[in-house]
């Protein structure tokens, strides 16, 4: 025995959809050199990060351990899989690697953040491979809703790892390669210790379908369209922008592509090769030229975002467009979980105009890029893993994929974020815990989950806030009654006074029962005064308003 062993664990990504990232070791038990496979994102929503611009993994253990990190692998270019990039490098300072079109995107983001593009590597396709410490690693190509996915083989002295990222079976996937089934079947020949597996769609029972078989579809659509078309979809999915400005050239219009991330992601297409034959677009600025009749716009906001252009349409002109009677919206895309309001509320904008909206419903106008639970089991029969670890889900997912590999006879372990396991022998074996959570960004400032801040700013946007402030004079005597500041809170609640006023007195009367003691600690004074305007808020309009409270002492 070495004593060495090989870990697996997710920082991010098990146990949620987003915020992937995963840390494989080798070597002696707190010894070991480490790699990380992704360094994703997650986005914020009103309910519960009210204010934060994005969310990361907390990396606080690997940052510990950064003289231990080896490199970083980014099996493909979606935003829960590189969009921590940049943001968080600095605190690793290890080499990432990627495929050409991911690797654009990444250089993009060090680019964005000042840091230089040269950190990020290119890697070839498999067989070629990258060494790194114990670790041999090579992309083995795969298909998904974005080009050059790969999986990851991962080689140790403890045996083969297959990490297939983000992944479906689709062997005609319009935009990327294939999935080629002889060339996994040859990755596996000499044997997978474990499979580390997407588990996104292992609830769908049925096979899952072709981007091919999507095109059709939409063409079918265009051509019935009397007035402007406007369609979104995913970004990042460049097959799917294909398949629409495609289906839009045959219907005759003009197709313009209107969103900055939907043209970085087809120049980053175009750049490194991946994207050949793109319909040629017109300049947004020429579109109102145009008849309606014959114009097609390809836009962002398929998730329902405010600032994207969706959003902007629906609520009125954007670049001198104007949406209205008798247009077309095409909502070619899924909605993630968590953005039906959003979206529900643009479609409501976009009815209130008189605009026909199309959305996926009827399963015929987008397809999953990720595995159906009969590509998961394909999955296992080709690559005949001893052990199955999901990943890429949430907790239900997670646990359903890890029943479904040991009703098929293979080892199976419900690893979710934090949870350290040993791959080393012949079954899996959870073996430590580490601390995990999240990282909020606030404007320009990154945040930890435990800080509070968000925390306060949902308890404020709940119950409303209050300022109460009093001057005392030298001798800790009050300058007048405190004042009231409301936000959030009505003016008038039961005995039909202004509310501020009610405060007032309640703060006042606090004031009067406080002794020499209470006027001399500031401390005792604000928690007076603050629970006195809180329990008034209460009996006044049966809610307890954050209270800050500022006392001044003239010296």
């Amino acid at each position: 025995m070495s004593g060495n062993r090989t870990i697996y664990l997710p920082l991010g990504g098990a146990g949620e959809i987003g915020m992937n990232a995963y840390v494989y070791g080798y070597g002696k038990p707190g010894e070991e050199e480490l790699i990380l496979v992704d360094l994703g994102v997650t986005f914020p929503d009103m309910d519960t990060s009210p204010g934060v611009d994005l969310i990361f993994p907390d990396i606080a253990w690997l940052a510990e351990r950064k003289d231990r990190l080896k490199a970083i692998f980014i099996t493909h270019a979606h935003e829960d899989h590189v969009g921590g990039v940049g943001h968080l490098w600095e605190r690793l300072g290890a080499p990432v690697y990627a495929r050409a079109f991911t690797a654009n995107i990444a250089r993009r983001k060090m680019d964005e953040h000042g840091l230089k593009p040269e950190y990020v590597q290119t890697a070839s396709a498999w067989p070629e491979t990258i060494e790194v410490g114990p670790f041999t690693v090579g992309f083995l190509p795969i298909s998904h809703s974005i080009p050059e996915s790969s999986a990851l083989v991962i080689d140790t002295p403890d045996g083969r790892f297959v990490h297939t990222g983000d992944f479906k079976i689709d062997l005609t996937p319009v935009v990327g390669e294939a999935f080629d089934r002889a060339l996994w079947e040859d990755v596996a020949k000499t044997g997978v210790k474990a499979l580390i597996c997407d588990s996104t769609n292992v609830f769908s029972a049925h096979e899952g379908r072709s981007e091919a078989t999507v095109g059709p579809e939409i063409e079918r659509l265009l051509s019935e369209a009397k007035g402007m078309v406007v369609a979104t979809t995913f970004a990042s999915n460049v097959a799917r922008l294909k398949t629409l400005a495609e289906a839009g050239k045959r219907a005759g219009r003009s197709v313009v592509l209107l969103g900055r991330a939907m043209r970085r992601m087809v120049e980053a297409a175009v750049e490194t090769g991946v994207l050949r034959d793109f319909p040629a677009t017109v300049p947004i600025e020429e579109a109102g030229q145009i008849p309606r009749e014959n114009l097609m716009l390809i836009v962002t906001g398929s998730q329902g975002e405010r600032r994207a252009a969706s959003a902007q349409l629906a609520r009125g002109k954007h670049h001198g467009i104007e949406i209205g009677d008798g247009d077309l919206f095409l909502f070619s895309s899924k909605t993630i979980p968590g953005n039906e309001r959003g979206v529900i509320r643009i479609i409501n904008m976009l009815s209130e105009r008189g605009v026909d909206v199309v959305d996926d419903s009827a399963g015929r106008y987008h397809v999953s890029g990720h595995a159906n639970r009969p590509d998961l089991e394909a999955m296992q029969d080709i690559t005949d893993p001893q052990m199955v670890v999901p990943m890429h889900g949430e907790h239900r997912h997670l646990r359903e994929h890890t029943k479904m590999a040991q009703a098929r006879g293979r080892q199976g372990v419900l690893a979710v974020n934090g949870t350290m396991v040993d791959l080393s022998g012949n079954e899996p074996k959870v073996v430590d815990f580490v601390e995990t959570g999240r990282t909020y960004l606030d404007g320009s400032i990154k945040v930890g989950a435990l800080d509070g801040v968000v925390r306060d700013r949902i308890r404020m946007a709940l119950n409303g806030h209050a300022t109460v402030t009093l001057v005392l004079d030298e001798e800790d005597e009050p300058l007048g009654d405190p004042w009231v500041d409301l936000m959030g809170l009505p003016e008038t609640g039961r005995s039909r006074q202004p509310l501020t006023e009610v405060l007032e007195e309640s703060a006042a009367a606090a004031l009067g029962r406080a002794g020499k003691k209470v006027l001399k600690d500031d401390d005792a004074l604000e928690e007076a005064l603050r629970r006195a305007v809180r329990n008034g808020a209460q009996d006044e309009i049966g809610k307890k308003p954050e209270v800050t409270v500022v006392v001044s002492r003239l010296s």
